[in-house]
């Protein structure tokens, strides 16, 4: 088909091509998954207004990414920017940690891989793409000026060339160069802390995953500890709260998160690395188990160096296509 579509059966199907990886570039700018969504929703109704006026003079890619800048510009310019618990306070103690809850505006949200990532038969594409969503990289984006958050992505991620970049912010190569120079500097500044993509897994990772489902879900504390980082840490948005180190996070699970014993983990995915969902026992007793937190793992050389439970789970397990609960059936399923 060609990039010009003619008519509205065929712009339908042009647009539909480069949804995923619209919402990929739009939740880089945004840092969340229902933002990226709107955004490109916005994007296409805009497009759909203006298609008349819309000449070929560049191809139907270039314009549809040229319109979602503006609509991310236009979210970005009226004060939203989005975070993680490690960007807003300091470490706290389990002994006397506090659980401040924040409004969802202000967190960086999961993503699970197969909206904002295109298949491509390219292991290096794939490579870059992964690290491209992690949870640490969309963050240290939330600190560039929305201008320059466009142009890093667009020439570092997409490679876009830098003229490309210029015609589609109409401004100068000379200006975009720049914008690219003072984004890498800030970036280099935020100690960005590696972790490893996990689609598919390597044999250590898919151990040390194995490891850790067996661990959380016997509730062996001392075993779960023995798969972290030194300085791993965990957080659990809403709450500002974060904990950093073995001895804390064992200690909070051995104290304000004894509840999750007897929990069920479900694999996913989620920015490219390994995630679970996590489901409690029910309150009352009754058989089965219900939705509690989207863990999301930041996984190193052999260790896990990030928790990241997400609680709101109305918002996420619908988004991940996780089970409303996991009833009898499914426990019995697991046993066998």
């Amino acid at each position: 088909m060609s990039d010009l579509a003619t008519t509205s059966s065929d712009l339908d199907a042009a647009m539909d091509r480069y949804r995923v990886e619209l919402t990929g570039y739009c939740y880089r700018m945004l840092g969340s998954a229902f933002d990226a969504e709107d955004a490109v929703q916005d994007t296409y109704i805009r497009a759909w207004r203006s298609h008349a006026k819309f000449e070929g003079r560049s191809s139907l890619r270039s314009w549809l990414y040229r319109i979602a800048t503006n609509v991310c510009l236009d979210l970005l310019n009226a004060g939203n920017k989005r975070a993680r618990p490690m960007d807003l306070t300091a470490p706290q103690h389990q002994s006397s940690a506090v659980l401040n809850q924040r409004p969802e505006v202000t967190w960086l949200e999961p993503v699970p891989d197969g909206r904002v990532l295109p298949q491509t038969a390219d292991p290096a594409e794939t490579a870059l793409a992964k690290e491209s969503v992690r949870l640490a990289f969309v963050a240290a984006l939330q600190h560039l000026p929305a201008k320059q958050r466009a142009v890093l992505i667009l020439r570092e991620v997409l490679a876009w060339k830098a003229d490309e970049v210029a015609q589609l912010l109409d401004t100068t190569v000379a200006s975009v160069n720049s914008a690219l120079q003072r984004a890498r500097a800030t970036l280099a500044g935020q100690r960005l802390r590696e972790s490893e993509s996990a689609d598919p897994l390597n044999a250590e990772q898919a151990k040390l995953l194995e490891q850790y489902l067996s661990a959380f879900e016997s509730y062996d504390i001392s075993r779960l500890t023995t798969l972290l980082h030194e300085d791993a840490v965990l957080s659990m948005p809403p709450f500002d709260l974060w904990l950093q180190g073995k001895a804390d996070i064992a200690a909070w699970h051995l104290n304000q998160g004894i509840g999750c014993k007897g929990s069920r983990l479900v694999p996913t995915t989620a920015n490219g690395m390994p995630a679970f969902g996590q489901y409690r026992p029910r309150e009352d007793g009754a058989p089965g188990h219900t939705p509690w937190a989207l863990q999301v793992l930041e996984v190193s050389e052999g260790r896990i160096v990030g928790l990241n439970a997400f609680l709101d789970t109305a918002r996420w397990f619908p988004l991940f296509g996780l089970p409303e609960q996991l009833d009898e059936s499914y426990e019995v399923q697991q046993g066998a």
